[in-house]
């Protein structure tokens, strides 16, 4: 699958062309800053609502979900900064949905924060580089990683409603390593990605990042409230 271009730089077939070394690291810088700056958003919209009620996690959840929608329908259409703007509008509304468990968290357990958010840098960030720096096209993986996450709900679900011993350890350590294969998966994708699907693919590893963070915080902070 590699070759090499005349300048001698290392070169990936995407889509029936070839990504010189040079446009692929220039897609990683953006996917990336694309990251850092949905997650600003996050940190923002915990911050403004950290005094909201509870409930209205929901509402914005289901923001987050349009968001979701739409971003993958501009991208789709070559609608750049509508995608753009969608996910960072996804990272808003991620951050005004959990603002007021992160805020509850902050009073009673601040040191659990500290330890999901640096657990999480490193947990994506060795899963990051393990799919990247594989050469192997993964996308394989990602029907089974999508149908384990089906899975991980309905087991959600079910906890809900019968008391299994354990129950949040086994539910985070499930979880863990199902978003675990999604950030392998996403990253690799990341790889062999063009332009085009910088926001797409941003998106996804946001949201990788997310879970991951929830499940780490869900761990350290004893268990679900």
């Amino acid at each position: 699958m590699g070759t090499h271009s005349g300048s001698g730089d290392h070169a990936l077939a995407v889509g029936g062309r070839d990504l010189a070394g040079s446009e692929v690291h220039s897609v990683f810088a953006q996917v990336m800053g694309l990251v850092a700056l949905t997650v600003a958003c996050t940190a923002l919209g915990a911050y403004v609502g950290r005094n909201l009620p509870g409930g209205v996690g929901i509402a914005f959840f289901a923001g987050a979900l349009v968001c979701v929608v739409g971003l993958n329908i501009a991208a789709s259409h070559a609608h750049e900064q509508r995608a753009v703007g969608l996910l960072f509008g996804l990272g808003a509304c991620i951050g005004l949905a959990v603002a007021p468990l992160l805020a509850s968290y902050a009073q009673a357990r601040p040191g659990a924060l500290w330890d999901a958010a640096g657990t999480t840098a490193l947990f994506v960030g060795a899963l990051g580089t393990l799919g990247y720096a594989t050469k192997r096209d993964l996308s394989s993986w990602a029907r089974t990683v999508f149908w384990a996450l089906l899975a991980l709900i309905a087991v959600g679900i079910v906890g809900i409603f019968l008391a299994i011993p354990s129950y949040d350890i086994i539910y985070s350590a499930l979880g863990l390593v199902i978003f675990g294969g999604f950030t392998v998966v996403d990253f690799n994708r990341l790889r062999r990605a063009d332009a085009a699907s910088s926001v797409a693919i941003a998106a996804g590893i946001f949201l990788d990042i997310f879970n991951v963070f929830l499940l780490l915080l869900e761990l350290f902070g004893g268990g679900r409230e």
